[in-house]
C-alpha cells in the first residue's frame, strides 16, 4: 500500500509538472508592441477571424476527442473483474493491482502524448484521489466500531437492519453504512448467511438509502459542490427512496422467508436465549466519523478561503483529503483492539479497492468523454428527455462509476438548456426549475445514478467492498455476471422499471 501511494504522488506530480505552460509571446512584448499587434488584428475582416476561429475551435477538439478504441482497456479491464475470479483467480488474485494500473497507464499517456489533453488525466486523478480518501477514511474508522447484537435472526430482524441501515446511509453515506453494518449483518445471520442477505444489503444500505441527502452518495455530494442545494435531494428523491426501499423489503422479506427456513440448520432443544440487546465496542470512533463528515464540506468551490490546488482556472480540494486520510490513520492507530479483533479487520477490501478503481478511473475516461460529447451535440440534446436521461444515466452508472456519470449527463441536459454545469448560478438555477422541467430532469439523472449503481460490483464503491469483506467472512458470493444474472437482472430491474413507470413514465 505504500509503494501505491508513493506511485499515485508522483503520478500526480508528472500530470501537474507537465501541465505548466510557457508564458505566451505577446505577453512577454512591451506594451506598446503588444498595443501595435492588436491594431493589427483589428483590421482583419471580422467574418474572416470568425471563420479561422472556429475552424481553429473544431480543429482543436477534434484533436483532443479520443479515439473510439480508446475504450478497449476500459472494457478489457471490466472484462477481467468479471471473468478473473471465476475462471483463472490465482492469476487475478496475485496480478490485478499490476493490470488495473498498466492499462490505466496505457490510456493516461496516450491522453499525454497522442492527444495532448492534460486536463482529463488530472481531472480524474482528482476524482480519485476525493474518492479513495473518503472511502478509505470511513473504512478504517468503522472498522474500529464492533457492534453486537444480541437477537435471534428472523426475516423481520433483517429487514429492520437493511432499513436501519439505509437511513443511517444518509448520515455517514453509504460508505460509512456500509462498513459499520456489514459485519454485524453477518454476524445476526451467522450460520446461515448466504449471498442474497448481502446482495440485499448492497442494493439497499450500499446504494438506494443514500438518496436523501449529498453526504449519501458520492453523485450527490458532487451535485452539492456544484451548487445544488442541499436539502433539495430530500425534497426531490423522498418519495422515489421510500416506494423503491418499500418494494425492495417485501422482496427480501419473502425471500428469506423461504430460502431461510430452508437452509436453517436443527438447533437442540435448548435454544439459546435472546437478551434482544445490542452493543457497541469503540464508541470512540463514532468522533472520527463525525470529523470525516464535517471535512466533505470544505471544498474550495464552495468555501472561498479553504487552501486549494488552482490549475487551468479550477480549485482542486487537497485539505479535506488530508483531513480524511489523517483520521484514517489516527482512528486505526488509538482504535480499541477488542473491537479490530472482533470485526477481524484488516486492510484487504480497501486494497482491492483502490486498485481496482484506480484502474477504472484511468481507463473510463475516453468512455465518458465520448458520451458526454455525443449527449452535448445537437443531435444528442434533441434526445435529451428526462426518460432518456433515466436511462442512459442509470445503465452507464451501473458499469461506469456513477459520480463522474452523474456529471456528464448533469452537464449534457444542462447544455442544451444553454447553461454551464461550471456555473453554480447556473446549477442552482437548473436544480429550482429554472428551465422547462429541469428540475424533473435532475431529478431523473439523480435517482438513476444512485439507484442505478447497484446494477453491479463496479457501479459504487461500497459495493466492491462489502462483497470483499463478505468474501473474508466465508460468504460464498456470485461472480460479476453471477450477480448481474441472479439478482439484478430478476429482482432489481424490475423495482427500477416500477420507479420509473410510477415517477417519470408518464409525468
Amino acid at each position: 500500500m505504500k509503494n501505491y501511494i508513493l506511485g499515485l504522488s508522483l503520478l500526480f506530480g508528472i500530470l501537474i509538472f507537465s501541465s505548466i505552460k510557457p508564458v505566451p509571446a505577446l505577453a512577454q512584448m512591451s506594451s506598446p508592441a503588444a498595443e501595435y499587434v492588436a491594431q493589427a488584428e483589428d483590421q482583419v475582416e471580422a467574418g474572416s477571424s470568425v471563420e479561422i476561429q472556429q475552424d481553429e475551435e473544431h480543429e482543436q477538439e477534434a484533436h483532443h476527442t479520443p479515439p473510439g478504441w480508446l475504450v478497449i482497456p476500459f472494457v478489457a479491464l471490466l472484462l477481467m473483474i468479471a471473468t478473473g475470479p471465476l475462471f483463472y483467480e490465482h492469476f487475478w488474485h496475485h496480478n490485478y493491482p499490476k493490470i488495473a494500473i498498466g492499462l490505466a497507464i496505457l490510456v493516461v499517456l496516450y491522453y499525454l502524448f497522442v492527444l495532448g489533453n492534460v486536463h482529463g488525466p488530472v481531472h480524474a486523478l482528482a476524482e480519485y484521489v476525493q474518492f479513495i480518501a473518503l472511502l478509505a477514511s470511513l473504512y478504517v474508522a468503522s472498522g474500529g466500531i464492533l457492534i453486537e447484537i444480541d437477537k435471534k435472526a428472523t426475516p423481520m430482524a433483517n429487514v429492520s437492519l437493511l432499513l436501519i441501515g439505509s437511513l443511517v446511509s444518509n448520515l455517514i453515506g453509504t460508505t460509512g453504512a456500509s462498513m459499520l453494518l456489514i459485519r454485524p449483518f453477518i454476524r445476526l445471520n451467522k450460520g446461515n448467511i448466504q449471498a442474497y442477505h448481502v446482495i440485499f444489503f448492497i442494493f439497499m444500505v450500499s446504494n438506494i438509502g443514500g438518496s436523501l441527502t449529498p453526504i449519501g452518495d458520492p453523485p450527490l455530494f458532487l451535485g452539492f459542490l456544484k451548487g445544488i442545494p442541499f436539502f433539495w435531494t430530500l425534497e426531490y428523491n423522498w418519495d422515489n427512496w421510500l416506494f423503491a426501499l418499500i418494494l425492495l423489503s417485501v422482496a427480501f422479506y419473502f425471500i428469506d422467508r423461504k430460502l431461510g427456513r430452508a437452509n436453517d440448520v436443527l438447533e437442540p432443544e435448548e435454544e439459546a436465549s435472546y437478551t434482544n440487546k445490542f452493543s457497541l465496542i469503540g464508541v470512540r470512533n463514532f468522533a472520527w466519523l463525525f470529523i470525516i463528515i464535517c471535512s466533505v464540506f470544505l471544498d474550495p468551490n464552495v468555501i472561498e478561503w479553504v487552501p486549494a490546488i488552482v490549475y487551468d482556472g479550477q480549485k482542486f480540494s487537497f485539505l479535506r483529503e488530508i483531513i480524511m486520510l489523517s483520521v484514517a490513520y489516527l482512528s486505526y492507530r488509538f482504535a480499541d483492539q477488542r473491537a479490530i479483533k472482533g470485526n477481524e479487520f484488516n486492510f484487504e477490501p480497501i486494497r482491492e479497492v483502490a486498485f481496482i478503481f484506480v484502474g477504472i478511473f484511468g481507463t473510463m475516461m475516453p468512455a465518458l468523454e465520448l458520451v458526454g460529447n455525443f449527449a452535448k451535440s445537437p443531435e444528442g440534446a434533441a434526445l435529451i428527455t428526462h426518460n432518456t436521461l433515466y436511462w442512459g444515466t442509470g445503465i452507464l452508472s451501473g458499469f461506469l462509476d456513477n459520480a463522474p456519470t452523474y456529471l456528464n449527463f448533469l452537464a449534457a441536459a444542462m447544455a442544451s438548456e444553454g447553461a454551464s454545469i461550471n456555473s453554480i448560478e447556473d446549477v442552482r438555477t437548473f436544480a429550482a426549475d429554472g428551465y422547462p422541467d429541469s428540475a424533473f430532469e435532475l431529478m431523473a439523472i439523480a435517482i438513476a445514478s444512485v439507484f442505478f449503481g447497484a446494477m453491479t460490483y463496479i457501479g459504487n464503491g461500497p459495493n466492491f467492498m462489502v462483497k470483499s469483506i463478505a468474501e473474508q467472512n466465508g460468504v460464498k458470493m456470485p461472480s460479476f455476471f453471477g450477480y448481474i444474472i441472479r439478482f439484478s437482472l430478476p429482482i432489481l430491474l424490475p423495482i427500477l422499471i416500477l420507479v420509473w413507470l410510477v415517477f417519470f413514465a408518464f409525468a
